[in-house]
Formats: structure tokens, C-alpha cells, sequence
């Protein structure tokens, strides 16, 4: 059995902690065991090593998320890179490829899909590998695995049984009711339906012969030169509602989706992080603080209140699940960034009336950890070291930096950063159509850049 596990979302139901490239898998809001903050990235993959299955598993995703999957969880981790967000269906065929033609997985092996940050016990991991009995049992196209109601939710859908249900046994699905009200769930859970948390199971064969039906290739260099092409819709629709046959397994057990900030704050082990003062007559708020002025909360409840470099948001707590309709105009780029080697804040931007561009950034890299060794072509650049010291690479030389220097990168100045210890500096952009795209990389490690030195005789102090 293989898992896929599927890391994407715009990031805008937790906005404005999250963002593009740091949806809300990857926010440091929960606690681990060590009582240390843990995503829920973080959380699940520890998960999964508790229960046997991490070296079974991939994480698709997005390569927008991919240094923040590294930076969280290790350069060790699997991960099938999309080209460009394109809904769960593009990506689980591009998965299903990989498998095949990349890692040579037989046709016949059992393959589970399940989202990345699913709030659960371990014993829910256990249940997912039952899946696999369960798919071969039955003869079944599909099988899914769905949590047993606690209440009448509006907010999931539900897999509703084909005639009686036998316990925990497995059942034949007749079909699937998304978000019905109250009312409707009411009913829905009194014959034994269950809430669809989105983990499913199928033989790598059937979904690679559907591929072939609509003239995908199957070879994964293919598709992804394709990718672009592939329909944007969800596998649910695709692939599970048009299956023949298909089961689904009960899970009773504690699961919640933190996909909102009333839910996401319902599991935090303390009501504030970050700078900034609660009075104690405020009852049921959370403050969450990125920044690096405080935030003072005065006699209020059932509050959510959220600041970043992307924005703040004071929110009724049962409101909150409206903030992706509002903010939905948005069109800023991220202002935060979490990286391999460290992180990166948006501080200042303006465009003047000559088409001129100003983007000043503060950076940090953590010590033993290096930036790649690149150029740009559109912007200068120039550095000021705060604090910390480093090694930087320049066109000749490779020499330390320490805090005080002011280093100037004029476009095409081919350049790179190592931190020594750890290093900050403030980065001035300046130029016209300054972009993330206008990067070239050359290197990316170390290792190689002193090579590369070496090898053109050019000057290393260290």
C-alpha cells in the first residue's frame, strides 16, 4: 500500500496568517508532546511515523509549497512537485504517474489518498490501513473511509449507505450529499451516514486505465509537459462519483477539520502567541501576533484576532468562516515566507510614476543554511547586514560578511549567502517588472559553489 498525501489551498480561510505559499497546513499554532508549537504538517507525518507508514508515503504538491515542506518536515521527505495548482484530480494523476513510471509501483498495489492535515488520533492512521483489505475484499473500485457524525453538521459532506449498515463493517455507497443543512444531516445521520473527510483507496491500475480512456500518458515526464491541459476539477467528481462500485469503511473516532479560525482555535493549547496583552476580563479570544509590535485585547469575547505582514483580522469567531468570500479581491503577494534556508518579510513597496519599483525585504538565514548561488536580470539589489555572520559569493570571490557591511548587486552581479551563524539583513530591490520570476539559479548548494570556485581559480577568503 502507498499513501498520497495532498498539500494545496490557497490559504484564505485562515488569511491573514496564511497565504499562497503558506496555506494552513503550515502554521505553528498547535503543540506537539514536547509542548513545542507544531503545524499540521508537522503534526501528521509524526503521525504517520508513530504508525509504521511514513516510508510508504508521498506528499503532492505544489511547487510554490515545496521549500516550505522541506523547511518544516526535512530535505528528506518524498514530494511530487505539480507544475501549477490544477484541483486534486490533476494532481493524483500526476501522483499516479510518478508511481508507475518514476518509482516502478506495480499496477496492482493498493494506492490511498488523504489530505495532509487532518486533526486526528493515531488510531485514524491505524483505521487507513484497513483500506487496503477492505478494496481487495469487496472487488470494489473505490474505497473510501468516512468518520461516524458526532452532530448534525452543515459543513461536510456525507456518504450516504446503500441499504443496512452491519456495525464497523464496510458498506456499498449509494451516493453523496455535499454540506446539506441541519435538518437533512439529521436524517442522513440517522441511517447510518458519514461524514466524507476525503481519504479514498483504489488499485493503481484503475486509475492509470482511466488516464489511458482520455488520452493522458502515463509516463510522468509526459504529463507533466500536459499538465497545464488537464481539466481543473476535483478527483470526487471525476473519478469517485463515476465509479461502478463503492465502499466505504466507518471510522469512529475523534477528527475535525481546522480549516477555519474558530475550529483552528478550538485545538490551540493557549489563547495568545505572540506580543500583546489579554485583559482578564476578555473570555473566549485568541490573539495570534506575528508582528513585532504588540497587540492589547481590552474586555471583548468569542473574538479571533490575527496579525501578519499580510494583514489583521478582528473577527466573531463564528463569523470567521466568511473571511475567503471577503478577502476573495485580494491580489497581494505574500508578504511572509517561511524557506529552506530561512524566511523572508515584505517590509516596504512602491511603484513611481517613471514604472520604477521599491521592494525592501528583511531576511533571515539560518546558520549552516545558504540561499542559492544566482542573478537577476531586471533588478539591483543592495544589502545590509543586521546581524549574524556569513560567507557571500560574488562574480570572483567568496568572502565573510559581518553586521555593518553593505554589499550593492547590480543586475546580472551573480551572487549567493551562506549563514555562518545565524544571519538578517535588509535587501533593497529596485528596478522595473520586478518579479519572483526574474531569478536565475545556478546553484544550489554550497558544496557547489566552492567548486565552482575552485575550479575557475577565482579568490575564497574564509
Amino acid at each position: 500500500m502507498r499513501l498520497v498525501l495532498l498539500s494545496g489551498g490557497s490559504g484564505k480561510r485562515l488569511w491573514p496568517l496564511s497565504n499562497d505559499t503558506r496555506s494552513k497546513q503550515f502554521l505553528k499554532v498547535l503543540e506537539s508532546n514536547a509542548s513545542e508549537k507544531q503545524s499540521m504538517v508537522q503534526r501528521v507525518w509524526g503521525q504517520l511515523k508513530n504508525v509504521g507508514l511514513s516510508e510508504s508515503s508521498v506528499i503532492a504538491t505544489s511547487k510554490m509549497q515545496k521549500d516550505m515542506i522541506y523547511s518544516q518536515l526535512g530535505m528528506n521527505v518524498p514530494l511530487i512537485i505539480e507544475p501549477e495548482r490544477r484541483d486534486t484530480f490533476p494532481a493524483i494523476a500526476l501522483a499516479a504517474s510518478y508511481l508507475y513510471s518514476i518509482q516502478n509501483v506495480s499496477e496492482e498495489e493498493v494506492i490511498v489518498v488523504l489530505p495532509v492535515d487532518p486533526y486526528v488520533e493515531d488510531r485514524f492512521f491505524e483505521k487507513v490501513k484497513e483500506l487496503e483489505n477492505v478494496l481487495l475484499d469487496s472487488d470494489a473500485d473505490v474505497a473510501l473511509m468516512g468518520v461516524k457524525p458526532t452532530f448534525p453538521s452543515a459543513k461536510y459532506g456525507y456518504i450516504v449507505p446503500k441499504g443496512t449498515v452491519d456495525g464497523d463493517s464496510y458498506f456499498t455507497v449509494h451516493h453523496f450529499i455535499e454540506k446539506p443543512n441541519k435538518e437533512e444531516a439529521r436524517e442522513f445521520i440517522r441511517l447510518n451516514a458519514l461524514w466524507n473527510c476525503g481519504v479514498f483507496a483504489f488499485k493503481l491500475k484503475y486509475l492509470l486505465d482511466i488516464l489511458v480512456q482520455i488520452s493522458l500518458p502515463l509516463q510522468y515526464d509526459e504529463l507533466v509537459l500536459q499538465y497545464k491541459t488537464l481539466p481543473k476539477i476535483s478527483f470526487d467528481y471525476e473519478i469517485v462519483e463515476k465509479a461502478n462500485q463503492i465502499v466505504a469503511l466507518p471510522y469512529n473516532g475523534y477528527w475535525k477539520d481546522l480549516g477555519t479560525w474558530n475550529t483552528l482555535t478550538e485545538e490551540m493549547a493557549t489563547s495568545q502567541i505572540g506580543k500583546g496583552v489579554l485583559s482578564d476580563d476578555t473570555e473566549n479570544t485568541h490573539l495570534i501576533n506575528e508582528l513585532d509590535i504588540p497587540v492589547t485585547v481590552l474586555g471583548v469575547k468569542d473574538l479571533v484576532i490575527a496579525a501578519s505582514p499580510d494583514g489583521i483580522l478582528v473577527s466573531d469567531k463564528a463569523s470567521s468562516p466568511r473571511i475567503k468570500d471577503l478577502i476573495g479581491g485580494f491580489e497581494q503577494p505574500p508578504m511572509y515566507e517561511e524557506r529552506i534556508w530561512g524566511w523572508s518579510r515584505v517590509l516596504d513597496y512602491a511603484k513611481y510614476d517613471d514604472g520604477n519599483e521599491m521592494v525592501t525585504k528583511r531576511i533571515c538565514i539560518h546558520g549552516g543554511k545558504n540561499s542559492s548561488y544566482h542573478y537577476h536580470n531586471l533588478r539591483d539589489e543592495v544589502w545590509t547586514i543586521l546581524r549574524g555572520e556569513g560567507e557571500l559569493a560574488l562574480d570572483d570571490n567568496i568572502t565573510r560578511v559581518k553586521a555593518g557591511d553593505i554589499i550593492h548587486l547590480p543586475a546580472g552581479k551573480k551572487h549567493g549567502i551562506k549563514g555562518l551563524t545565524e544571519l538578517e539583513f535588509i535587501e533593497i530591490q529596485t528596478g522595473i517588472g520586478i518579479s519572483e520570476e526574474d531569478y536565475v539559479r545556478l546553484y544550489l548548494e554550497w558544496d557547489q559553489v566552492i567548486q565552482h570556485f575552485n575550479k575557475s581559480k577565482a579568490k575564497v577568503i574564509l
